[in-house]
C-alpha cells in the first residue's frame, strides 16, 4: 500500500477487472493476476477489485481477499487498488477489513443490499463503514442508493470519505450536489466520478459539470480505444471523441442493452474475445447470446478501423501510443475480432 493519499493518486482510466473463474466456476486467480498485470501495463490510473464488474456480489469472502492481495502484488505500489464492500452494515464493515488486510488502498461503497433507505439510514451506513478501517472511501450512488445533496455535504464531512461515485445519470441532482458542496464546504477537495456503465457515453456531458474522472469497462478488453477516447477528451480533440462516440461508444451501448446484466457479462466475454481464459459469469447473470458476441468482436473492430483510419498514426495520432491491444492475454491473431 503506498502512504500517499488515494485522493491525490486517483487519476487517468479506472479499471474494474472482471474476476475469471475456470471451467470448473472456481476463482482463477492465475488469469485473474495476469488481468490486472496487463491493464496496468496497459495504462490503467488505478485497479477497483471486486467491484460490480468483477462481480462482487458472487465472491466468498475468502475469494475477496484473494483477489484483492493479487492486485495488490500486481499493482506493487504502481498504481492504487480500491476494493468494493457491499451488502449491510455489518457484513460491509467484514469486507471491508479484509480488503485492508489484504493491502488496499480505498473501499468502493456499494450500494447497501436489497433495502430502499432512506437519506439518515444511508448516511448512518456510509459513516459506520467509513470508520471501520483506515482506508479512503468512495460512496457509490446508485439504484437504491440515492443521496440528496444535504446527505453528501455531511458524507463530505465524514472522515475518510473522499468522494463520490454516481451511477444514476441525472445531471441536475449531480450539478445540485456540486455546487452544494462547494457552498457548504468551502475548499473541501470532494472527489466526484462518473460511474455509469460505457462511461464514455455520458463524459461529455459529466465534463460540463466538473466531473471528469470515470471508470472505463472498455477498458478491460480495448484499452486501445479507452485511452484513445480518454487522450482525446482530455485535450478536447472533440473530432475524435466524436468519432468514437458515433462509430463505437454508441453501438456498443445500443449492443449492451439487449440483455440483461450485459453490463458484466458481454465486458467478461470481451475479455475472453481479448485473449483471456476469463471462463463464464457467476449465477444469477448469465453468458451473452453468441450472436451479440460476435457483434461485439465485430464492433472491435470497427473501432480499431477508426482508430487506423483516422490519419497517421491513427485517430489524432493515438493508434501509436495507445498501448496493448489487450488486458492480461494476447494479441488475437488476425480476424479474431479483438
Amino acid at each position: 500500500m503506498n502512504p500517499a493519499p488515494l485522493a491525490a493518486r486517483l487519476d487517468g482510466l479506472l479499471f474494474f477487472p472482471v474476476t475469471p473463474f475456470r471451467p470448473d466456476g472456481t476463482l482463477d486467480l492465475d488469469a485473474f493476476r495476469a488481468h490486472v498485470a496487463g491493464g496496468i501495463e496497459a495504462g490503467a490510473g488505478a485497479v477497483f477489485a471486486c467491484c460490480g464488474t468483477g462481480e462482487f456480489h458472487a465472491l466468498t469472502p475468502a475469494e475477496f481477499r484473494e483477489c484483492v492481495a493479487a492486485a495488490v502484488a500486481e499493482a506493487a505500489g504502481r498504481v492504487p487498488v480500491v476494493a468494493g464492500a457491499g451488502y449491510g452494515t455489518a457484513l460491509a464493515v467484514q469486507y471491508a477489513r479484509l480488503a485492508e488486510e489484504a493491502g488496499a488502498d480505498g473501499l468502493l461503497a456499494l450500494p447497501p443490499y436489497l433495502v430502499a433507505a432512506d437519506q439518515e439510514g444511508l448516511l448512518r451506513h456510509y459513516t459506520e463503514l467509513a470508520a471501520a478501517t483506515s482506508l479512503d472511501t468512495i460512496v457509490y450512488q446508485r439504484d437504491n442508493a440515492v443521496l440528496t445533496p444535504a446527505t453528501v455535504v455531511e458524507l463530505a464531512r465524514t472522515d475518510g470519505v473522499i468522494g463520490l461515485k454516481d451511477g444514476i445519470g441525472d445531471l441536475d441532482l449531480m450539478q445540485r450536489t456540486v455546487s452544494t458542496v462547494r457552498r457548504e464546504l468551502p475548499g473541501r477537495e470532494f472527489l466526484y466520478f462518473n460511474g455509469l456503465p460505457t462511461a464514455e457515453l455520458t463524459a461529455l456531458a459529466y465534463r460540463g459539470i466538473g466531473v471528469t474522472l470515470y471508470s472505463s469497462a472498455v477498458f478491460c478488453f480495448a484499452p486501445d480505444l479507452a485511452l484513445a477516447f480518454h487522450r482525446a477528451l482530455a485535450r478536447g480533440d472533440d473530432a475524435t471523441v466524436n468519432l468514437l462516440l458515433d462509430g463505437f461508444f454508441v453501438p456498443l451501448v445500443e449492443l449492451r442493452n439487449q440483455g440483461r446484466g450485459y453490463a458484466v457479462s458481454l465486458v467478461k466475454a470481451g475479455v475472453r474475445l481479448a485473449g483471456l481464459e476469463a471462463g463464464d459469469v457467476r449465477p444469477p447473470l448469465n453468458e451473452p447470446d453468441p450472436a451479440h458476441v460476435e457483434q461485439l468482436a465485430a464492433l472491435i473492430d470497427r473501432g480499431r478501423a477508426l482508430l487506423a483510419d483516422g490519419g497517421p498514426g491513427g485517430v489524432g495520432g493515438l493508434a501509436s501510443t495507445a498501448g496493448p491491444r489487450t488486458v492480461g492475454g494476447p494479441a488475437p491473431a488476425a480476424g479474431a475480432g479483438a
